[in-house]
């Protein structure tokens, strides 16, 4: 519950800047640690899904990646690890995945490690000198790379691997960037098995800073992905959520946060342009509500929201307590939030206050509004994990309370002037300077009494 306090203004500036002193507040403007280094989820980095069937090669689907390429086992890859060593294949094949939970502007550093190719099928030409190879990420510039030599190799017999550490750096120009190796074998005689190697794959990345200055009105364009694919829309990806326990919701805990709000006025300002001091009561009522990037990505695209993508956050109070039941997007989201936060996640919020002004002569009295605030940034996730949803929720918070400012000041310039005003006057055209008279007195017709027993005045002029 909030409660109800009045101090000077100079008073409670200063109590609020111990209170912020302490940790009890957290304004937009506090500083935030730069961030620190931290992993990044490449999927299947050690190609180990699916499940290996023999040494290898084998051509397989590999789990989280997309590329036809040839796959090895640990032992067959000259590996002493769990991980499986990839083959490229020949020129301009490709082994790619999506990094998840990268943003724009994210620094990123790829560990992994290569070898010219195992295959039997290999002769001395194919190796001996190494092999090319491309890896990129979004945004980053191509780096062209050439395995370890291999020479005195006899086709036929398996090689046994030379494995190198690698590291590839760049910074991300998207959000999910795309991390790309292509093979640059060329030789038209080289078997397609011929060709170099990756395993053992790890990132780390330096996060952006969060700009917690975004309008709560622009909170970005959402996106949706199937696998390593970015979706045209978010038709599909919303309507793979639309079941109660078909998606989860996970909030990236990194770029989740609260904050305090725009202050804005409730009510009237109440302006004295008496002589005295003037005090009374009044109610003050306020609410607030959420916004999503969904929704707005669809506002922003000219597009009607489509129903399997409405959160509760249209700020009509009718129509999102419909929302809240009917959309299983909304309780996905706030359940995840509330196993994360362990505390209830709120749509909207209203409250009523009781203010009591004292307003000294010549001053102006208001009441100020500045709301706390969540917001939330995360992932849809399918069951399946093929589709997510990036999506930024804003909406009231329950973790710190409002702050409900009554103010007290002088009147500004016009409202000097209005309290100047003359009230509304006429002429009196005769008489006006004659004393005042008492000609109605006797005109007005006295009422009887009605209690009984009491005489009427007009039985006796004497009594």
């Amino acid at each position: 519950m909030r409660h109800r306090f009045r101090l000077p203004l100079s008073a409670t500036l200063t109590t609020l800047t111990a209170l912020t002193a302490t940790g009890l507040l957290l304004p937009p403007t506090t500083a935030h640690a730069a961030p620190a280094e931290q992993p990044v989820g490449i999927l299947n980095g050690d190609f180990a899904l699916p499940a290996t069937k023999g040494d290898g090669p084998t051509t397989v689907a590999i789990d989280n990646w997309t590329g036809a390429n040839q796959r090895y086992s640990p032992a067959a890859s000259g590996r002493t690890d769990s991980a499986h060593g990839v083959a490229l294949q020949k020129d301009g094949n490709t082994l790619r995945q999506r990094l998840r939970g990268v943003r724009t502007g994210a620094q990123v550093t790829v560990t992994y490690e290569d070898s010219p190719a195992v295959s039997k099928e290999c002769v001395a030409s194919d190796v001996e000198n190494g092999q090319p190879y491309t890896v990129d990420g979004s945004g980053g510039q191509l780096q062209e790379v050439t395995t370890a030599h291999d020479p005195g190799r006899v086709k036929g017999t398996a090689g046994s691997g030379s494995w190198t550490p690698r590291t590839y750096a760049f910074t991300a120009t998207e959000n999910d960037p795309v991390l790309t190796f292509t093979s640059k074998v060329t030789h038209s005689r080289t078997h397609l098995t011929c060709t170099p190697m990756v395993a053992n794959l790890r990132a780390v990345e330096v996060p952006p800073a969060v700009d917690r200055t975004v309008e709560r009105t622009a909170l970005g364009t959402a996106e949706a992905y199937k696998g390593n694919e970015r979706e045209k829309t978010l038709h599909n990806a919303a309507a793979a959520c639309n079941g109660e326990n078909a998606c989860t919701f996970r909030p990236d805990t990194r770029t989740s946060f609260r904050f305090y709000g725009r202050a804005r006025v409730i009510g009237e300002a109440f302006v004295n342009c008496t002589r005295n001091t003037v005090q009374h009561t009044r109610t003050v009522r306020y609410a607030e509500r959420s916004h999503d990037s969904i929704a707005q990505t669809y506002a922003d695209a000219n597009l009607s929201l489509e129903e399997v993508a409405r959160l509760p956050s249209t700020g009509d109070r009718a129509e999102d307590q419909k929302r809240i039941k009917d959309r299983p997007m909304a309780a996905q989201f706030a359940l995840a939030y509330e196993k994360q936060w362990q505390r209830p996640w709120q749509w909207f919020s209203s409250d009523q206050r009781d203010i009591v002004e004292t307003i000294q002569p010549g001053e102006v009295s208001w009441v100020e509004l500045q709301p706390t605030r969540e917001r939330v940034e995360g992932w849809f996730v399918s069951k399946k994990d093929d589709y997510r949803l990036h999506a930024v929720v804003d909406g009231p918070s329950r973790a710190v309370p409002d702050r409900l400012l009554q103010r007290t000041g002088p009147m500004s310039a016009a409202e000097k002037q209005r309290c100047a005003a003359e009230r509304p006057m006429t002429t009196t055209p005769v008489g006006a300077d004659s004393p005042a008279s008492s000609a109605d007195k006797g005109l007005l017709e006295i009422p009887a009494p009605t209690s009984a027993g009491v005489r009427s005045a007009a039985t006796t002029p004497l009594g």
